[in-house]
């Protein structure tokens, strides 16, 4: 597998629309990996501290420097750690650039940098919108933005599973995604290459359409 700056860490990113739960699944995320002899950590996201300190949302000329600090973080973190976990990438502020600014130009870079991350967790809508100070624009958003950002994975050839359910339920679909490219099954190793680069298959499709359909009531 790719690794982040060639470090030998394992990258874990968490992608997602807004008010979806990754700072929470990133939390669970660390607990349910821990191990004495792992060096884990999870790398925060840099756009809430600039947000924090300013009391103000970025600008648009400010948006390259947050998206650039982010990928350093991730990848001083990875320098010295075996499991990385990234509570957001670069790759989030390029879409909300685009979002918010019409302004495509970060993309490039962005994907560039996530497509060396391991595994990507994309967090499903399927849970309530909550208000959180500055950063979060109302619930609105949310289909718009999940749309760039599959958009961007595919243009990034990422590695990704959809984390959907509440509570407990949400955790443990991240951890089989994690098992799963962590430790691949025997069948996919190649004793000449190693192991194949894992893929999520969805058992519905992968579709956003597809998974808010599996949460509707049933007539």
């Amino acid at each position: 597998m790719a690794h982040v700056a060639n470090t030998g860490a394992f990258v874990i990113a968490l992608v997602g629309a807004e008010s979806t739960g990754k700072t929470t699944l990133a939390q669970a995320l660390r607990t349910a990996l821990a191990t004495p002899t792992c060096r884990i950590a999870v790398v925060g996201e840099y756009l809430r501290e600039f947000c924090d300190a300013r009391g103000r949302t970025p600008l648009r000329d400010e948006q390259p420097h947050i998206a650039a600090e982010q990928t350093r973080r991730i990848e001083a973190t990875a320098a010295d750690h075996d499991i990385v976990i990234a509570d957001t990438t670069a790759l989030m502020i390029a879409v909300y650039s685009d979002q918010v600014f019409g302004d495509t130009s970060l993309y490039a870079d962005a994907q560039a940098a996530h497509a060396r991350c391991d595994l990507t967790l994309l967090t499903a809508l399927d849970v309530a919108w909550q208000a959180d100070g500055l950063q979060r624009d109302g619930p609105q958003v949310r289909e718009p933005v999940d749309a760039r950002v599959r958009a961007a994975l595919g243009r990034a050839r990422a590695v990704y599973a959809v984390v959907s359910g509440s509570g407990s339920a949400r955790s443990e679909s991240a951890m089989a995604s994690v098992r799963r490219a962590m430790d691949p099954p025997a069948e996919s190793v190649d004793a000449n290459v190693g192991p194949a680069r894992w893929h999520w298959h969805c058992e519905r499709c992968g579709d956003a359409n597809c998974e808010r359909q599996a949460l509707l009531p049933r007539p």
